[in-house]
């Protein structure tokens, strides 16, 4: 672009190779960001000390800090510091780059992999499943590459919930890492059909009601940290359907203070590519919080001093017991041993938190030699390794990749046994062809108790 567009700022961004695009004052070339790059402008800008990421103007900065979208907020009643963080002794331990590590070293740490994962089943089985109600979307020329390929990754986690009973209403759906919230609007749709009384379907009569019933209610719980732009659970606005969006750090969490599920409903909990410690974040606030995997108790009454954001007063109650849950998994480089759920599994093999380090370090190896010719469309959902812990020259690539698989397999089996400790039954599976992602494993599991 040879000059900016009429009306725009005047600066050239050189890392996205173009003009800024924001609208600027009356006379003015440059927009109020970059005001201080015109030479005859007396105006001084200074970073915001709430978010380094933009400036501000020096002479109004006490009233910036008043409305900046970094200030902090009061908390939620559901946020509870910490609850879903596991215990932080041992948390503070230095951390070692692979490429750090000595040849010995390293050889030393695929020797305790091997041993601690002899008489594993290494090959997951591959179950690729299709949803009908994706069949018109998967058939529509007018969606790309990328969203293809999330559109089949989507068809293949509903049909696996399908599977094991878990599609259903009078329950809520909890959605971490709900981003745009996708996942939840398609288990939406898939339910659509669902929405005729069981009584009138029983006699094979027409749908004459008006309202469903109670105990027929849909819910969606979206927990998403990230202020998300292009969602879509705000376009349902059906009778019998709740959508809520809570915007709080899965770390956080306290289902049972949550407002929305108040009345006790069933909980499947689901996500779509849960990256790292999100996903030992998400099994502990599911099943770690009082009355989850029990039948409700009795409400209990706040406690002392305790109010909702509006300033009434609320009672804390259990949520509902949980059916089950369907997360896909992703970047176990991403897992933290204060987070980790398995923290028992590995300690019962004579790990620790140095070997769950090196581990999941060593994870990114089942990918990152596949990521430069990867067309898979995901670059963007996942935080890639970093480039030196490949550590060159240290087995061949071949190698590498089995020992990530082997290091992704152990830090999941520990996740599986937490969920048996918890009396749930979990599997590993691979939901779809690594064609369409290399992150292609699922984790599911229903109580020990029912049957699929």
């Amino acid at each position: 672009m040879a000059a900016p567009v009429p009306g725009r700022c005047g600066f050239f961004v050189k890392k996205k190779q173009r003009f800024c695009k924001m609208i600027v004052a009356k006379d003015k070339k440059f927009c109020g960001e970059h005001a201080t790059m015109d030479e005859n402008s007396s105006i001084k800008r200074i970073v915001c000390p709430l978010d380094p990421k933009h400036t501000v103007c020096e002479d109004k900065l006490q009233k910036h800090l008043k409305k900046c979208n970094s200030r902090e907020k009061p908390k939620p009643v559901y946020y509870v510091q910490d609850i879903n963080a596991g215990s932080a002794e041992g948390d503070k331990q230095i951390q070692v780059s692979l490429c750090d590590r000595s040849r010995s070293q390293l050889q030393s740490l695929v020797d305790k992999l091997k041993k601690a994962v002899e008489g594993f089943q290494c090959d997951l089985e591959d179950r690729f499943l299709s949803h009908p109600v994706f069949e018109e979307e998967l058939n529509n020329p007018k969606n790309g590459e990328s969203a293809h390929k999330h559109l089949k990754q989507q068809s293949s986690l509903l049909a696996h919930m399908d599977a094991l009973g878990l599609l259903g209403r009078g329950r809520c759906f909890v959605e971490f890492g709900a981003g745009k919230g996708k996942l939840s609007h398609w288990i939406h749709e898939a339910l659509k059909t669902s929405m005729v009384c069981h009584e009138h379907e029983t006699h094979n009569l027409p749908n004459t009601c008006s309202e469903p019933k109670s105990n027929d209610q849909l819910q969606f719980l979206l927990v998403e940290r990230s202020s998300t732009r292009f969602k879509v659970d705000g376009k349902h606005q059906e009778t019998g359907v709740q959508f809520e969006r809570l915007q709080v750090d899965i770390q956080h969490l306290d289902l049972s203070k949550v407002p929305l599920l108040s009345q006790q409903p069933p909980l499947v909990g689901v996500g779509k590519h849960l990256c790292g410690a999100a996903t030992d974040l998400s099994l502990r606030c599911l099943l770690d919080t009082p009355g989850l995997t029990e039948e409700p108790p009795p409400k209990r009454l706040k406690t002392s001093g305790q109010s909702d954001p509006a300033g009434g007063d609320t009672e804390s109650s259990s949520p509902g017991p949980v059916l089950g849950l369907v997360v896909a998994l992703c970047c176990h480089h991403r897992c933290e041993w204060r987070h980790y759920v398995g923290q028992r599994f590995f300690q019962q093999r004579g790990l620790g938190a140095e070997e769950f380090e090196a581990f999941s370090r060593m994870s990114s190896w089942a990918t990152c030699g596949l990521r430069a010719t990867d067309r898979s469309g995901d670059q963007d959902e996942h935080e890639p390794a970093e480039e030196t812990d490949a550590v060159n020259g240290f087995l061949s690539a071949e190698e590498r990749h089995q020992v990530g698989r082997l290091c992704k397999l152990l830090i999941d089996s520990g996740r599986l046994h937490f969920l048996q400790s918890r009396g749930f039954s979990g599997k590993l599976t691979q939901y779809i062809s690594s064609d369409v992602t290399l992150e292609n494993v699922m984790l599911t599991a229903v109580p020990s108790s029912s049957t699929s």
